[in-house]
């Protein structure tokens, strides 16, 4: 459903990716402004407790995804570097957004909720950042990793859809529950993946008996 989203995003974004070019806009330069407006915006939003504005403003800034990647496809540049800007500053985007949702349970709750919401929204951030790491590391090895229940939209989904809701009025706990769920998606995606270039290394041992062992 994301990808088959992400499509049409792409086919809407033609015309203003054309327009930016001819202004002279590079891909990268809206990259840079995507992932600083995310910043800004669950940094402040968050913790101050505005999380639907917080989520609605977040959600639009996260479209500029598709549009970067419209402008290089259009431009001719997409590349090893625009991939690798892209992937990096998602990775600062997706703490900032968690780091952000930490800090409203810690500054807008209290008793329980507040303690278990920032260890919760704390782990989303942790086992978040090891879902990509495990796909990078696998690639880096010559091997895949593109499994999981709760990949990188998955995840964006979710926590701006649960902030959003209990900004709009339904109750903190909504929230709170949705996070655990997404962190626990999260390390069962983590487990998926070692467990899938597990049997890649081993196919690969079995071809090769005298290959080195990993480090």
């Amino acid at each position: 459903m994301l990808s088959r989203l992400r499509g049409v995003m792409t086919t809407l974004f033609n015309p203003l990716a054309r327009v930016l070019l001819r202004m002279g806009v590079s891909p990268d330069a809206v990259t840079v402004f995507g992932t600083i407006g995310v910043l800004v915006t669950a940094l402040w939003a968050f913790p101050t407790g505005h999380l639907a504005v917080g989520a609605i403003v977040i959600a639009l800034f996260a479209f500029l995804d598709s549009l970067d990647g419209t402008m290089a496809r259009l431009a001719g540049r997409s590349g090893p570097w625009g991939a690798f800007l892209d992937s990096t500053l998602d990775r600062l985007a997706d703490a900032a957004i968690f780091c952000g949702l930490a800090g409203y349970f810690l500054l807008q709750t209290d008793g329980a909720v507040r303690r278990f919401g920032t260890i919760v929204a704390l782990t989303c951030l942790v086992l978040g950042s090891m879902v990509s790491y495990a796909r990078a590391r696998a690639e880096g090895l010559g091997m895949t990793a593109n499994v999981g229940i709760a990949e990188r939209g998955e995840r964006l989904v979710v926590s701006l859809v649960a902030a959003g809701v209990v900004g709009f009025g339904l109750p903190v706990w909504v929230l709170l529950a949705l996070l655990s769920l997404l962190a626990a998606a999260s390390l069962v995606t983590v487990l998926q993946r070692m467990a899938t270039v597990r049997t890649q290394a081993l196919a690969a041992r079995a071809v090769s008996p005298s290959a080195p062992s990993e480090a």
